[in-house]
């Protein structure tokens, strides 16, 4: 029996974490690229990673998610780097820690706008029956086996810093008056409730700032509600958090052993990260170069002044779609060749660039900076955002696809500080507005399910909102398969609610016409400029 070679290893991770069929994947793949055989970011993301863990070869995901044939990519794949030491000695429980990159940022965010600013939540409506004592035995557990969930922050005289207890289970709160109020919603009022209450929920000194809160439904229902901090989690770590508890759940209720063995702290993992970058890290210079010519901002303000300092509080609104345009942006996402995701943020750009009246602007994309297995399973903030050129030009899959390009692009560059590139461009300090990325997408529909059965337990997710924003306008999709539905955050200082409510209605608009639209059709004929739009952009120098 001859021995399958590296590429064809490769290939069958490819075929099981796309879910395809192992025997065909190779004549589709030295062809097509990977994303037009089924795979997305979330996919992209544990190909590496099972890559790097099963084989020792390291995939660059950049590539992965571009327009090369997947075989070519795959073929590319080096070995990993030697394992590199863990953390230095006198690094364990309780020793200080310097901060990492995503945990400076979030504190920084606390200090300048408040917990609000930095608090999240993300809950599972639970149908059936609750064993209560299964559910705190969980979560001891997944406070012993992530050191994230037991991590605290200190003032010391150069700066912020964080230490890791050695045991501190994950506390959970039962909240007996949450549900009224929410407008009839009684998860909307849940949510309500702990966003006014996050700084007691989040802010306990000399504790993790995280929180379980379990509330009642009706009928029997509960909500369970993770409430974190952005030091602790990044949408990444809330949903693989999720995934585990639900899993161990399982496991308490029918009598198993729990999963006791410790993931991989940020430290060690974040060192294997760096040491198994292919080609190591893009220059701020050179993704600088690429994006000369993009606005540097674009107001959506609509000519109204201005706060001068950013103004966190923010709203949001829920933008549902009907299965029908649902199937309609997946069958344009195979036609061209791009995953959903693609349509979907080609969408806003367009419905953006139009309001604003600009043939291009940069958009700031959510994507997960995992490039290891351990990595893939730390709970740490280790997502960036990072500004993605849209060009709103060419026919509807030639502009398609010039965004995946750009995203792809924008990927490769995932390690570099937003506001090193905005110098390299010569943009100046603005406090008035978030730098490069006023207008953000994310696509959070992969990593979770819209439902999952952990014991006789039914989980449906719901996402909170804290009432604080970090850009002008936010697209974030929530659920796709099931159900779709897109969330629109803004910041009611720059873009009001009467206009808010206006964008999203031209966000379905654009997204129907775009992809009702021929391969050829020119974007610029898709729809009439909406009434009022104008040049609002600030040209990068």
């Amino acid at each position: 029996m001859l021995t399958p070679t590296p590429l064809e290893e490769l290939l069958d991770l490819a075929a099981d974490v796309i879910g395809c069929d192992r025997r065909t994947l190779p004549a589709g793949a030295a062809g097509s690229p990977f994303i037009t055989l089924g795979g997305g970011l979330a996919q992209a993301v544990r190909l590496q990673a099972r890559a790097g863990r099963q084989l020792g070869l390291a995939v660059d995901l950049a590539q992965l998610l571009g327009p090369a044939p997947l075989a070519d990519v795959l073929a590319r794949a080096v070995p990993v780097p030697a394992a590199v030491p863990g953390p230095p000695a006198g690094a364990g429980a309780g020793a200080v820690r310097a901060l990492l990159p995503g945990q400076r940022a979030a504190l920084a965010a606390e200090r300048a706008a408040g917990t609000g600013a930095v608090c999240r939540v993300l809950s599972a409506e639970l149908a059936g029956p609750l064993d209560a004592g299964a559910l705190r035995r969980v979560l001891a557990a997944l406070g012993a086996r992530h050191e994230g969930l037991r991590t605290v922050f200190a003032d010391a005289p150069h700066g912020p810093v964080r230490r890791v207890l050695a045991a501190c289970a994950p506390p959970l709160v039962t909240l007996e008056a949450a549900g009224a109020g929410g407008g009839g919603d009684p998860v909307a009022a849940v949510h309500g409730y702990l966003a006014a209450r996050a700084r007691q929920l989040v802010g306990r000194p000399g504790r993790p700032p995280l929180a379980f809160a379990l509330s009642r439904l009706a009928g029997g229902a509960h909500l369970l509600s993770f409430v974190y901090h952005d030091a602790v989690a990044d949408s990444w770590s809330a949903a693989l958090l999720w995934q585990e508890l639900l899993a161990d759940y399982d496991r308490a209720v029918h009598g198993r052993p729990l999963v006791r063995g410790l993931r991989p702290g940020p430290d060690t993992a974040g060192r294997a990260a760096v040491a198994g970058r292919p080609g190591g890290l893009r220059a701020a210079g050179e993704r600088a170069e690429r994006l000369r010519g993009f606005p540097a901002a674009v107001d959506l303000a609509e000519g109204a002044p201005r706060p001068a300092v950013f103004d966190v509080r923010g709203e949001r609104l829920h933008v549902g779609l009907d299965v029908r345009l649902r199937d309609a942006a997946d069958a344009t996402a195979r036609r061209a060749g791009v995953p959903h995701g693609t349509v979907l943020l080609a969408a806003w750009a367009l419905a953006v660039g139009r309001r604003a009246g600009l043939e291009r602007l940069l958009v700031g994309c959510e994507v997960p900076r995992r490039a290891t297995a351990a990595l893939l399973g730390t709970l740490a903030p280790c997502s960036a955002t990072v500004p993605v050129g849209c060009e709103l030009e060419g026919g509807v899959d030639y502009f398609l696809r010039g965004v995946a390009c750009a995203f792809s692009e924008a990927l490769g560059c995932a390690d570099l500080d937003t506001a090193e590139l905005a110098r390299e461009l010569g943009v100046r300090p603005d406090r008035s507005r978030p730098v490069l990325t006023p207008v953000t997408f994310a696509a959070r529909d992969e990593l979770l399910p819209a439902r999952v059965r952990a014991g006789d337990l039914s989980a449906r997710f719901h996402h909170g909102h804290a009432g604080a924003v970090t850009a002008d306008a936010a697209l974030t999709v929530l659920r796709w398969r099931e159900d779709p539905l897109l969330r629109l955050e803004f910041a009611p200082a720059v873009l009001s609610r009467t206009r808010a409510v206006r964008l999203a209605r031209e966000l379905r608009t654009t997204l129907a016409a775009l992809t009702a639209a021929s391969p050829h059709t020119p974007v610029d004929d898709l729809l009439p400029a909406p009434a009022g739009a104008r040049g609002l952009a600030l040209p990068l120098p």
